[in-house]
């Protein structure tokens, strides 16, 4: 008896330690899987697609089968984008989890237009070639890089607005060269069982973010 009193609450810590921590890994994992989708959404229907997962920036000239600002617009927090992002949760409720996308690519250092082709030698008609001086262009979610710091974004239904895109219309035209990328962030804000318990927090912010090349349909 005196060793099971010593030792039952020790082993009722850990195996409470463990439940939670693996519903953390679970549900993180079901996290990735939504940006993943997100991501993969946007990128098939990018803005040359009938139905455009649209970022800030409109494209130069739309195609006549979406309004202006988009089909899948970010005005309305991407409910196309959102719900592919949403629709393979398992285990938790699929209206938590926030889903939001910023855009990037290369910025023509001399003109700054957006959609440059990366450093590269071009011949014009004279038959000179000329260098395009490009630098990366990195977009935003709530002021910071998902690429780099996604713990900085906080986790809201109003993210769609604080996105910041650096590329993602075809201003260069089509003939051009482009090097865009989308990046989906998804995130949940998770109240742990036993909060308080064994130094467990009351809430947790998971996150994840997918970047994905941007693909041109014709």
């Amino acid at each position: 008896m005196v060793e099971l009193a010593l030792v039952f609450p020790l082993f009722v810590m850990v195996l409470f330690g463990i439940i939670a921590l693996g519903i953390g890994v679970f549900y993180q994992q079901q996290l990735s899987n939504a940006a993943r989708e997100a991501a993969r959404y946007a990128s098939i229907h990018s803005a040359t697609a009938q139905c455009p997962t649209a970022s800030k920036l409109d494209p130069a000239s739309a195609p006549l089968s979406y309004p202006p600002g988009g089909c899948d617009r970010p005005a309305e927090s991407w409910p196309k984008m959102t719900a592919a992002g949403r629709r393979l949760i398992f285990g938790l409720d699929p209206a938590a989890v926030n889903v939001a996308a910023c855009w990037s690519g290369y910025r023509d250092d001399a003109s700054n237009a957006i959609d440059a082709p990366p450093d590269e030698l071009v011949a014009n008609v004279g038959g000179t070639s000329i260098t395009y001086q490009t630098t990366w262009a990195q977009c935003t979610i709530d002021g910071a890089d998902p690429t780099s710091n996604p713990n900085a974004i906080s986790c809201d239904g109003g993210l769609a607005a604080t996105t910041i895109d650096q590329a993602s219309d075809l201003s260069e035209g089509p003939g051009r060269p482009v090097a865009n990328t989308v990046s989906a962030y998804a995130c949940y804000v998770w109240n742990p069982p036993l909060a308080g318990f064994l130094l467990i927090p009351e809430t947790v912010n998971l996150r994840a973010v997918v970047t994905e090349p941007i693909e041109r349909q014709q």
